[in-house]
């Protein structure tokens, strides 16, 4: 804990005070709170103050941080309290249970929830089904709980308006197998009135302001709460946002549980009945009482499934059984209808809550557990039980609230120090006596048979005739007159803080609670007039949902208007039940503390608090602590954690026995005088001792830490260093023997490389290791060079040529052109060959002599007939000769005349289509492009292109100049200044190749097979 928590946290333990004062402990409080640490030990009890607003202290990350930890290993939290029960719990087979209280607003139901979550979390690591299932239903059933049982009040927005004791069931394992939920005390007068500024139960306003426009309908809902009696007082107080994602929520909760669609609609059809029948009002006539508004008691009818008559009779009367099995009934007057209205949406609603429970207990509830076969089942209880209540006006709810918080002080303090006792017998320590408050005079004020308020409440209630509130109270003066916790304005006539006949005040350990009379009677007797079963019996609805609510509906009339027990004697009896349940568990404690009234983030009232810190008794359980000894702990984990202080117990002691090494460590600091030495725990009496080993040990950590990172650091570098050289020795090995092997694989695949006619053309390359890919790209290099010349030493010199020819064409063509005529031979001078020119061979052969012996070139590279088009867009047959020193356009039919000649340095480039067909533009620097189709060829349509670019681009290389090849379907040209685009069409019935105009140039008409 030291690492988290430094001096400037304030002490996480409060038993570590120098001085156990009021104003010490408040002290520590605030300057914890203002730090943002919220949680406070006091040994094994946390304190818990309400932030009022989020703090980064949950999630899984912390919940990995405390899982399996001790208290101590860690700051103050809930995480740890829970961890702590549920390791007693799995250890020792022990029932535990985790009591939460504090008043409202004190955050006990979050506090109930992170330790829900907490064990939801570190429970199932197989993941069994069953497991995950009962986790589901304790988690989910929070949130149906809260929407039934919670309302916003001034303190609150979200207070719990009962008690909510849990039992969770585990296995051997640690694992939930299920659990069982007791509810106490609901405040059901809140159905019927609430305070200013607070609202009905939460399940009211989430129905109207969360269901479906179709669902109100059905219900005879409308969305504004202000319309009905029951929670037009709080219709504004909320934002219907979250009552809406809240209805959602629940919803959800509920099918989760296992609540059917039929069982869900029932529910809400009984939450509507309730505001329903808060909206019936009575007017006194002539023939008698009646409804104002008849149509209500028809919805309340419908939506209970009772008959309409029923509802009537039971809202005007009231039927009562008399000693002769009789059945007499008695018209109700006004006053007593509009009371046993309220008394009926009272019980209805308290029924139920009551369902409500008992049906998630029913899913709850472990499954296919067989003692003998799977082993006793351990519980760890979890108790979140409304805090202490001083209001202005105080009533029935806030006394027996208050009677609860003496039962469990009293309890409290008895276990504390039953648990101090048995520990200092266990370990042969000394007891001495403690003195400590003992409140069991107040519970005896309250529960004494015959003379306690409760006794005498019940006396009054049972009485026949008319006994009145102030009656009831000279009846507690006279029987409690000396009483020291007890008074009156009658016993105490100069206390003008009560009023005569009215009030009556006890003295609670927490303080003074002054409370009125007025209606005392009225509660105790539970309001519930015998009559009110009648109306949701088996005997008259046909809802078996609501029938199942009201068990005693199925019994005959003498019986169900028998006087039940009274509201007190029910939550005595209730409370001693718990107490008994409590007391045979290993407890752990949750003290909850609202910081203000205002909930505000961040202030801390200290009067408010030092007012909750009295009546939590939180300043005396640190007495009990401190009465004997402040602090003890096992040899074991003493010297765990100080053993580096000493240097006979560092790193390891050669002592006798754990016990001996501790007392050689407590002497070295001169702190022996201070300490008990027990069997298995050393007693450490006054904190200051705990302080200084706590600050040797600070000091040492550090230097520890260093040491150990080195020692640690430098094996790390040399297990790092040895798997290296082991693993670049094992690579090495690996790459040798891959270079080997593919080589070995290379010398076999070209055994038969050196053979004709092939060498080696179809061999497959094996695939290289990494590392010698470089090395087979460079033997793929030198095998093709090798190949070719393999192949070209065996060509005839007079080839070589051509040869050059086709590669300077395949070249130039990219393969942007499929068929270029590569395959077949090629003879260059086309005109000069009597194949292909068979009449006119003789007069172009005097013409090229002529052009020789004018312009000196020494060879043709081309010659051809061609068809050509001009600007005029008129088309011509024409010859085509190319030579080393010129570009030659001829006319076949006037003895191949010149009729252009471009020198071929003038020569930019040309440009082909992709297709089969024959067109060629020739661009030439400052002058128009020659646009010509090669025809006339024998063969007949022979492809010439590729041997026409194949001359012209070789010689190009040959003299060192730029030639511009391009190939595309679409050909740019330029004519006159002009721009304009010549593609190719295919027809089918065009006999000859020839040209036409089109929009923006000419299209090739090309023949198709």
């Amino acid at each position: 804990m030291e690492e988290e928590e430094g001096p400037e946290f304030g002490k996480p333990d409060f038993v570590l005070l120098d001085q156990v004062t009021m104003e010490d402990f408040m002290d520590n409080l605030k300057l914890r709170f203002e730090k943002g640490r919220i949680y406070t030990y006091i040994g094994e009890v946390v304190v818990s103050v309400n932030p009022y607003r989020k703090l980064p202290l949950y999630g899984p990350e912390m919940i990995a941080k405390y899982q399996g930890r001790e208290l101590y290993e860690r700051p103050p939290h809930l995480y740890a309290v829970a961890d702590a029960a549920h390791k007693a719990m799995k250890r020792r087979a022990k029932d535990t249970c985790i009591v939460i209280s504090g008043e409202s607003g004190a955050g006990k139901t979050e506090a109930s929830k992170h330790i829900m979550q907490y064990i939801a979390a570190i429970t199932n690591p197989s993941q069994r089904a069953e497991v995950e299932r009962v986790k589901d239903v304790l988690l989910k059933s929070t949130c149906v709980l809260e929407a039934f049982g919670n309302a916003h009040t001034n303190r609150n927005h979200n207070s719990s308006r009962f008690g909510k004791y849990m039992d969770i069931n585990f296995d051997f394992k640690g694992d939930p197998t299920g659990g069982h939920i007791h509810s106490y005390l609901l405040e059901k007068s809140r159905v019927l009135k609430q305070h200013s500024g607070e609202r009905n139960f939460h399940s009211f306003y989430q129905l109207l302001r969360g269901a479906k426009d179709g669902q109100l309908q059905d219900l005879n809902l409308q969305r504004d709460p202000a319309l009905y009696t029951f929670t037009q007082q709080g219709a504004g107080l909320s934002s219907s946002d979250s009552d809406e994602a809240n209805y959602q929520a629940v919803i959800q909760a509920m099918k989760v549980i296992g609540f059917s669609s039929d069982e869900m609609d029932c529910v809400h059809r009984i939450l509507a009945a309730i505001l329903h029948l808060g909206n019936i009002q009575f007017v006194e006539t002539e023939s008698g009482l009646e409804v104002a508004e008849e149509r209500l008691v028809d919805h309340v009818a419908r939506l209970t499934a009772t008959p309409r008559d029923l509802v009537m009779r039971s809202l005007l009367s009231r039927t009562v059984a008399s000693g002769g099995r009789e059945l007499i009934e008695k018209d109700h007057s006004a006053p007593e209808a509009r009371y046993a209205r309220d008394a009926c949406a009272k019980a209805i609603y308290e029924r139920l809550f009551g369902w409500i429970v008992g049906r998630i207990n029913e899913v709850m509830e472990a499954r296919g557990r067989d003692p003998r076969r799977d082993g006793k089942d351990t519980v760890i209880g979890v108790l979140d039980i409304y805090g202490f209540e001083i209001f202005p006006d105080n009533s029935f709810e806030q006394f027996c609230i208050n009677y609860c918080n003496e039962k469990l002080q009293q309890l409290f303090i008895q276990l504390i120090l039953k648990q101090e006792q048995e520990e200092y017998q266990r370990e042969g320590i000394t007891w001495q006596n403690i003195e400590y408050f003992n409140n069991s005079a107040i519970v005896e004020l309250v529960e004494r048979p015959h003379r306690g308020v409760l006794a005498i409440l019940d006396e009054a209630c049972a009485s026949v005739g008319t006994v009145t509130d102030r009656l009831f109270l000279q009846s507690l003066d006279t029987h409690h007159r000396h009483h020291p916790h007890y008074t009156s304005r009658q016993l105490c006539p100069t206390d003008k803080t009560m009023e005569f006949g009215r009030d009556f005040r006890i003295k609670h350990y927490a303080g003074d609670v002054t409370s009125a009379v007025e209606g005392i009677l009225g509660k105790g007797l539970d309001g519930e007039i015998f009559e009110v079963p009648s109306i949701c019996s088996g005997t008259y609805s046909t809802d078996l949902t609501l029938r199942s609510m009201w068990p005693d509906g199925q019994q005959d009339i003498t019986e169900v208007t028998k006087r039940p027990l009274t509201a007190g004697t029910l939550f005595k009896n209730s409370m001693v039940a718990l107490v008994e349940n409590l007391a045979a568990k290993e407890p752990y404690y949750v003290r909850c503390i609202k910081p203000n009234e205002e909930k505000s983030p961040g202030h801390l009232d200290e009067e408010r608090c030092r007012h909750q810190v009295a009546y939590l008794g939180l300043l005396e359980n640190v007495r009990v602590r401190r009465a004997g000894f402040a602090s003890r702990q096992p040899y074991p984990r003493f010297l765990l954690r100080y053993k580096m202080t000493c240097e006979y117990t560092w790193p390891n002691h050669l002592l006798g026995s754990d016990k001996s090494a501790v007392g050689a460590l407590l002497e070295q600091h001169g702190l022996k005088d201070d300490v008990a030495f027990g069997h298995n725990k050393l007693f450490i009496r006054s904190p200051r001792t705990l302080v200084t080993l706590e600050q040797s040990r600070a000091r040492l950590i550090p230097i520890i830490v260093l040491l150990l990172q080195k020692a640690w650091r430098g094996t790390l570098a040399r297990r790092r260093c040895r798997r290296l050289k082991a693993i670049y020795t094992i690579m090495g090995c690996f790459r040798r023997h891959k270079v080997r092997t593919h080589l070995t694989e290379l010398q076999n695949r070209f055994q038969a490389a050196r053979h004709p006619p092939l060498y080696g053309r179809d061999m497959i390359w094996p695939t290289p290791p990494a590392v010698l890919q470089p090395f087979q790209d460079t033997c793929q290099g030198l095998f093709r060079r090798w190949r070719a010349r393999q192949l070209v030493k065996n060509i005839p010199p007079s080839d070589m040529a051509q040869i050059k020819a086709k590669v300077a064409a395949m070249g130039a063509l990219q393969g942007l052109r499929q068929d270029w005529g590569c395959g077949r031979a090629w003879s260059r001078d086309y005109l000069s060959s009597t194949i292909d020119n068979p009449t006119a061979a003789a007069p172009f052969a005097q013409q090229l002599k002529n052009l020789k012996e004018k312009d000196g070139f020494r060879n043709v590279l081309f010659s051809s007939h061609v068809r050509k088009v001009n600007r005029f867009n008129k088309s011509r047959d024409r010859a085509l000769l190319l030579t080393d020193k010129h570009l030659y356009k001829l006319e076949p039919n006037k003895q191949y005349r010149v009729m252009r000649a471009v020198p071929l340095s003038q020569v930019t480039g040309l440009s082909v289509t992709s297709g089969q067909d024959q067109l060629v533009v020739l661009h030439a620097k400052g002058q128009d492009d020659l646009v010509v189709c090669l025809h006339r060829t024998q063969p007949k349509m022979d492809n010439r292109i590729g041997e026409l670019v194949g001359m012209l681009a070789g010689h190009f290389q040959g003299v060192g100049q730029d030639l511009e090849v391009r190939v595309s379907d679409c050909i740019q040209l330029n004519q006159r200044g002009r721009r304009r685009h010549v593609s190719v069409e295919s027809k089918p019935d065009q006999p000859t190749p020839d040209f036409r105009h089109s929009r923006d140039g000419f299209v090739l008409l090309w023949p198709s097979p």
